[in-house]
């Protein structure tokens, strides 16, 4: 039987353990183990299988935890990997399985675009901000005058899974909506799509009240949110990330809000996630009263969507 090593909470997700056990002999660091608790479980237990996700991971597994290790296998309830060593996985032939191109499953799983379109409200009408003035006991509206979305220019940024169901979010509330995917050009050959596609991305920052980022990180993705695209930005702008910390520049995000080209900046990743939080320029600025709303990678955790995609996970085991 395979020695699985589970360093993700599960346990709050109705029939996984049983699941799990079903697999092989599982061993449990759910609260948040250190990188040196998961090397002791590996090494003692002979552990052959890890199964783990991002979001509530302080460290990457990689060379220093895998090394001399028999862990032959590592399954991640994600789509995003980059809390795991790919290039040296491939180099020691572990297999590394994931929710990537698990469609069928990955389709009904909406909660990162809920949180997406969470983050813009609150931002555009200043809830969390509104929260703290009543908590501290005053009620004066005229400090929080917001935006409606109603005939707000939105850009969507990647037009994959997630952006099209953020878009028909907007849609819904009567967003004049834009959208930016130069690997989806094919998809807008419908009239109406056709309409809603903007040729370049320095077009939306021009045009838009509001940018959402729905894109994977790669060489090409990474900080492609910088000072240039942000000093073309014709009125304050708000941008919502629920992609990776990666894809913007986060010293260029923070300038931006400084110099005011940006009104507010909402996010449910930063770059380093896996270092210390005290040195992110995001929430050192948020700290610092900027308008930044940071949630800590929660966008797909929610009881119906982890259940469905632990129970998927698991099951390729």
């Amino acid at each position: 039987m395979k020695n699985i090593a589970v360093i993700t909470p599960v346990s709050h997700l109705k029939g996984i353990n049983s699941l799990l056990e079903s697999k092989g002999n599982i061993f449990y660091l759910e609260n948040n183990p250190s990188k040196i608790e998961v090397k002791s479980l590996l090494d003692i237990e002979k552990i052959d299988t890890i199964v783990c996700n991002p979001n509530q991971q302080s460290f990457k597994i990689d060379k220093h935890l895998l090394k001399n290790t028999k862990v032959s296998l590592i399954n991640s309830c994600s789509t995003g990997l980059n809390h795991i060593d790919l290039e040296y996985c491939e180099k020691n032939n572990i297999e590394i399985q994931c929710h990537k191109n698990d469609y069928k499953l990955i389709n009904q799983l909406p909660s990162t675009s809920e949180l997406a379109f969470g983050l813009m409200v609150s931002l555009l009408r200043n809830i969390p901000k509104c929260n703290t003035h009543v908590s501290n006991y005053n009620w004066d509206y005229t400090q929080f005058m917001g935006r409606q979305i109603k005939d707000l220019k939105i850009g969507i940024v990647g037009y994959g899974r997630l952006g099209k169901m953020m878009f028909d979010y907007c849609k819904s509330f009567g967003a004049d909506l834009k959208v930016y995917d130069p690997y989806k050009k094919d998809d807008m050959s419908n009239s109406f799509l056709l309409n809603h596609y903007s040729t370049s991305l320095e077009d939306l920052f021009q045009e838009c009240d509001v940018i959402s980022l729905h894109v994977h990180v790669t060489d090409e993705t990474k900080y492609i949110i910088n000072k240039d695209l942000l000093g073309l930005v014709q009125k304050g702008l708000y941008i919502i990330n629920t992609s990776r910390g990666e894809i913007v520049n986060e010293l260029d995000i923070v300038n931006a809000l400084n110099t005011g080209k940006l009104t507010g900046y909402g996010t449910d990743v930063i770059e380093n996630e896996f270092d210390d939080l005290t040195k992110s320029p995001i929430i050192k600025a948020m700290n610092s009263g900027e308008n930044i709303i940071v949630t800590p990678h929660i966008g797909g955790m929610t009881i119906e969507g982890q259940t469905k995609a632990y129970k998927w996970s698991i099951n390729k085991l």
